[in-house]
Formats: C-alpha cells, structure tokens, sequence
C-alpha cells in the first residue's frame, strides 16, 4: 500500500459547514458558558455562567482582533465545532439568554453536550472520506446518522443524555478506522497515546503512522517532525513548534489544535484546515 493516505472521494468541506463555527449566529455562548482561571490561556477568572467582561450587548467579543496581545489566546483557539449557532438557533429557536434569563442555565449546559456531539460528528465525517477505511463506512454513517439525530432532541433530552457512553462507542469505532489508515504506515508501531511528551525534542522525528491520540505535547519541538498518517486525535499541541512539520496526511486533526502550535510558512497542513494567521514565521524567530 502507498504511504500517502487516500481519500475516498474529495473532502466533503460542504459536509462539515455546519460544524465549523458561525459566531453571527450564536449568542456569545462560548464567552459565558465555561469557566476560565488566570493563566497563560485567559487573563482573568472566570465563573461558568458568567459573561466575560469584553463581551458586548451585541454578542461580540470587544478585543476579537487583539485577544493574544491582551493574554486570551485561549479564546483564540476554541472550537466548538458549529454547536453554539446549532444550540442557539435550532434548539432553543432563537432566543437568546439575555431576553429569556430563564433558559440560561439550560441552554449553556447544552452547549457543553452539543459540542461534543458536533465534534464527534466532525471526526466520522473524516473518517468516512479514508480509502483504508471502507470496511467501515457502513457502520460510520449508521453512528454519523444517530448522532446527527440526537442533535436535534429537545433541550431536555440533551440534558438527560449519556453523551459519556454514546462518545465511548463511536471512539471504538473510530479507533477502528485509525488502526486501518495506520497499518499502511511504515512505522505504525508507534504508540504514544495519552503520553508525556511535554517540552520533548522530537524534531525531525519520524512519526508516521504513529498514534498520538491524548498526547500531552505543550511545548514540544516538532520542527520538521514526519506525522503523515499519526492519529492526532485531542493531542494538546499547546505552543508546540510545528515549523517545517508535514501533517498533510495525518488524521482527526482539527483547526484548533493547529491555532494552539506555532508554526512556519514551511509547516504543511491537511486541505480542509486554515494555516494559523499567527504563524507569520517560526517560534525562533519570534523569540529573537
């Protein structure tokens, strides 16, 4: 089998609008739900429920454009995968927490539920576009149907629901399809799942095929680092140097993991994701 991974057909982009955020629609759920405590991430603590103080009558974030410069890059990175417009504007109809304060301990419980729902939505639309995987389309888009399905029940099914179960059964399926790409993989051997690797030189290192799924990589050198075909599924690359690194090809990537890394103009990435605006050069060039 080749190295290069293949697609089934093109990436389905038109598939996965409805799972990338559209904040036009939403209500600043993600600026009040979550609760944040002063770090590297936020500048301040937050409580969950509680509208963050740059967020406008509008639902605008006022310091969109300056969120890093003025320490929120933790904001800058958040994904919720389409679900603060799809909770907003499908499940509770258009009312907004403000005008109805009623259903504002609700609706944010909800989005934490959505989101996740969204995100395993974007992972089996991924999964379904992998050649290797064909064996298992079938049972991919039965479980892409039901979780679809289950986006659509009301704000008090949602909140009865065992989302820990329903996420544990469509990993399993898709820990599946990671073992089928892999194996075409020189060196699929290579398990690092959930493993320490913070701060590690890995530079150059070859990772194809690897697992990565979990791994703890905050600060990392990747520099030049081979992940084509690694399944990336929530490693944290929180301020991992990705200069001149080669993820074309990796799997269950997503866009905030790469706006979490720094990289460079020679940092490949997959199709369907954005290279970062921050990464106008490498992280050692920004340091000196």
């Amino acid at each position: 089998m080749s190295e290069k991974r293949e697609h089934a057909e093109p990436f389905p982009d038109s598939g996965r609008r409805s799972l990338r955020a559209d904040c036009e629609r939403c209500f600043g759920l993600c600026c009040v739900a979550p609760a944040f405590s002063a770090s590297a991430d936020f500048a301040i603590d937050k409580d969950a429920g509680k509208p963050c103080p740059n967020l406008q009558a509008d639902f605008r974030c006022g310091i969109h454009n300056r969120l890093r410069q003025q320490g929120f890059p933790g904001c800058t990175v958040y994904d919720c995968f389409g679900a603060g417009q799809k909770v907003s504007q499908v499940t509770f109809g258009g009312q907004d927490w403000r005008r109805t304060p009623h259903i504002a301990g609700q609706m944010f419980e909800v989005l934490t539920i959505m989101r996740q729902l969204h995100e395993l939505l974007w992972y089996m639309t991924e999964a379904l576009t992998l050649q290797p995987a064909r064996p298992l389309h079938g049972e991919l888009r039965r479980a892409l149907d039901e979780t679809e399905r289950l986006t659509h029940n009301s704000p008090d099914d949602l909140v009865e629901l065992d989302v820990t179960a329903h996420r544990r059964n469509v990993n399993a399926l898709l820990l599946r399809t990671s073992e089928l790409v892999r194996a075409g993989a020189p060196r699929h051997g290579i398990d690092h799942r959930g493993a320490d690797l913070i701060g590690k030189d890995l530079s150059g290192a070859d990772l194809r095929g690897a697992t990565l799924r979990g791994a703890y990589l905050i600060g990392a050198n990747l520099s030049g680092a081979d992940m084509r075909m690694a399944d990336l599924i929530g490693a944290d690359f929180r301020g991992a140097d990705l200069s001149g690194a080669d993820l074309t090809d990796s799997i269950f990537l997503t866009q905030s993991q790469l706006d979490a890394a720094n990289g460079d103009p020679n940092t490949k990435v997959p199709p369907s994701l954005t290279r970062p605006t921050h990464w106008v050069s490498s992280p050692h060039d920004q340091s000196t």
